[in-house]
């Protein structure tokens, strides 16, 4: 009985995680009645239709014909993928460098100790972003950086950081030192031993910071809008830009939501195992 209790939450827990989703991806399929009628379930309450996925240029019959809108939303996408992987992949490096530091070697700032440092980098989350905008417009100017992707990267870089940093410290901190003892008296030096034996032992941790830092930089949509114009913004912005004076198309927001959802459901599942490992080990708290 306690079994079966168990599985009816769960069951309807994932019901209500998973029912945005499915909302909104059956939306990209309704007409402008069916949206404001409220119907959901499709071949019953309504019949699918490519509106939504026509709006962008996606649907079967448009997807060959010339479109301004596929054009742009490939390019924002372009954009997207770019900032998010570029910002991830330069945090986790150094996130990690900085993290093998800290579970490592002992550190001395004034007062400040290891651990207080960590705390200062995971402290920073706590500042709103929007005090940093007129800091950042003033710095980005001068530096020629606004509406760029190496400024968008750097800006995504800082954001997760701190983060990666926490994750990547405890993910170190589980790995016995016994072997990079071992790895010394076998005659590697501390980068071939952090290289070749310490990187290994932490990837499903990486994975998992790497997903965690990715999904933030994906969903970022203030720092995008504030510092991005033309050439250099990215879905999240493109997806806001559906509200205009006549309301807003939901069924065109709705298909490019389920576009804009679908690269981090397949790096989802193909990286699966990996998360489970880097959840089971402690990366993630």
């Amino acid at each position: 009985m306690t079994r079966v209790l168990i599985y009816g939450v769960l069951i309807f827990w994932a019901f209500i995680c998973l029912f945005p989703i499915f909302w909104t991806f059956t939306t990209s399929f309704k007409s402008a009645p069916d949206v404001m009628q409220g119907r959901l379930i499709p071949f019953f309450d309504f019949v699918p239709d490519w509106k939504g996925w026509r709006s962008l240029g996606l649907s079967p019959d448009t997807i060959w014909e010339t479109s301004t809108v596929r054009d742009e939303f490939l390019k924002r996408l372009g954009n997207s993928l770019i900032a998010s992987i570029g910002g991830s992949l330069l945090a986790l490096a150094l996130g990690a460098l900085a993290g093998y530091g800290l579970a490592r070697f002992p550190y001395r700032f004034g007062p400040l100790k290891n651990d207080d440092i960590s705390f200062f980098f995971i402290s920073q989350l706590i500042l709103p972003p929007v005090v940093l905008a007129m800091p950042f417009l003033v710095l980005y100017k001068e530096l020629i950086l606004l509406d760029s992707l190496p400024g968008l990267i750097l800006v995504y870089t800082l954001m997760v950081l701190p983060i990666v940093i926490w994750i990547m410290r405890d993910q170190f901190a589980n790995i016995p030192v016994e072997l990079e003892e071992a790895a010394f008296v076998d005659g590697l030096s501390i980068w071939g031993t952090f290289l070749r034996i310490v990187l290994p032992l932490a990837l499903p941790g990486m994975v998992a910071a790497l997903i965690l830092a990715l999904v933030l930089c994906w969903n970022e949509y203030f720092f995008a809008a504030l510092l991005t114009g033309a050439n250099a913004q990215t879905l999240p912005v493109m997806v806001a830009s559906q509200t205009g004076s006549q309301g807003i198309s939901w069924w065109s927001m709705a298909a490019l939501s389920t576009a804009a959802i679908l690269p981090l459901m397949v790096v989802g599942i193909l990286l699966e195992r990996y998360i489970i490992k880097g959840l089971a080990t402690g990366a993630v708290k």
